[in-house]
């Protein structure tokens, strides 16, 4: 049957034709856009995880950022190290000289003091942006260096920076050691050879109880034999005893005791409070020196006190700068370790960017050989959905013809 009402023909071609429309307009917006999912209409679900993981590639940017602002504040720390562990080494190289009798030990002094005030210069300049790492204002700094997501949320981890203490400033004389065997003028230095066999000496504790030589929380007084290191760091309640010298030397022998050096003895007689004599009956000689700290100086606070005017000072200075070069030695790689981490941190966040850019790609971006290929053919069924459609059209004209 046929009607000029209704055209079944006509109505299947526009339905055709607009289908055909509908095709076209989404191939050229991912022509034009270059992505398959362009908004959250095209697909919510994927548009919801592309959307996710842009804002993770953003915030890894700015991570990126931290990371190299994290970096090169502690490459300058590094570098303010290692120069003081140089400038303590051509130190040591002076007090090595001062050990001959026949030198001009006050010019040799001279130098050493000089070579102190390049360290203090060094470490006050090692700052980048206003955080200085080595002179002893801060305890330790986060660097931003993730954002860890899971199920129950994202999270922000850091790297810590531990701060070093290259400071030499705010030593206080208290004339610790001031019977010690081979004491310098100061009186917080002292050191001694112990000949193999027979050696002995003697090192005497004399914080007094109260006034300006007074021990106070934080005081510290350190042994070095041979390549050895001990300390005693004196608490509150040994400032709140009545006789800390004793408490300070007990503690020393405990500690020189627990290095386990073969031959040497160290005993103490509570008939002489805070002395403790040392007896070397190894078949290896031993040099010993001691140091005393005050709570206040900063970690190289004891190059204030190194003094090679006299063969005493000299002797005691030999052992002490070894130590003070072996904290400049432990800061340097303790910035190294963490430079070297933040570097393999950058590196590895520069790589997880990357990856989650190709993962939104594959997601969003549109495949535009397959799209130019469906241009065309979508054109072509366009042109012939009108021809069909004015076909389809035209039909109920043929019914004209049967009423002439």
């Amino acid at each position: 049957m046929s009607s000029i009402l209704t055209n079944t023909s006509a109505m299947v071609a526009l339905q055709t034709l607009k289908g055909i429309n509908k095709n076209l307009n989404m191939v050229q917006s991912e022509i034009s856009t270059g992505k398959t999912v362009g908004n959250a209409k095209d697909n919510s679900a994927i548009y919801a995880i592309s959307k996710v993981m842009e804002s993770d590639v953003k915030g890894f940017k700015g991570i990126s950022d931290s990371l190299g602002l994290g970096s090169s504040t502690i490459a300058v720390a590094r570098q303010a190290a290692e120069t003081v562990t140089d400038l303590l080494t051509e130190i040591k190289g002076k007090v090595v000289a001062a050990q001959e009798s026949n030198v001009d030990r006050g010019k040799l002094q001279t130098d050493i003091t000089a070579l102190t005030d390049q360290v203090k210069s060094v470490v006050g300049a090692a700052q980048f942006n206003g955080l200085n790492l080595v002179n002893g204002s801060n305890t330790s700094v986060d660097v931003l260096a993730s954002l860890d997501r899971s199920s129950t949320g994202v999270v922000a981890s850091s790297i810590t920076v531990t701060s070093q203490n290259l400071s030499t400033g705010a030593y206080v004389a208290k004339n610790v050691l001031g019977t010690s065997t081979g004491v310098s003028a100061s009186g917080d230095t002292a050191g001694f050879a112990l000949a193999a066999a027979t050696g002995t000496g003697t090192i005497a504790i004399a914080g007094a109880a109260t006034g300006p030589n007074a021990f106070a929380a934080g005081d510290k007084v350190s042994l070095r034999i041979g390549d050895k290191t001990a300390s005693y760091t004196v608490s509150a309640a040994d400032v709140a005893s009545t006789t800390p010298s004793d408490i300070v030397a007990v503690g020393l022998k405990n500690a020189v005791e627990s290095l386990g050096i073969a031959g040497l003895t160290v005993n103490y007689d509570s008939a002489t409070p805070g002395t403790l004599a040392f007896t070397n009956a190894g078949t290896k000689a031993q040099s010993v020196s001691a140091q005393f700290t005050n709570a206040g100086a900063g970690g190289l606070g004891a190059l204030s006190a190194i003094d090679v005017t006299t063969g005493a000072g000299a002797t005691a200075a030999l052992g002490n700068v070894e130590g003070l070069i072996q904290t400049s030695i432990d800061a340097a790689a303790s910035f190294g370790t963490v430079q070297k981490r933040i570097e393999i941190q950058s590196d590895f966040i520069g790589k997880l960017s990357d990856s989650l850019k190709a993962g939104i790609g594959t997601l969003v971006d549109a495949d535009l050989e397959e799209a130019s290929a469906r241009l065309q053919a979508l054109q072509v069924q366009q042109q012939l959905g009108t021809q069909a459609l004015s076909i389809a059209n035209q039909q109920p004209q043929s019914l004209l013809s049967l009423f002439r």
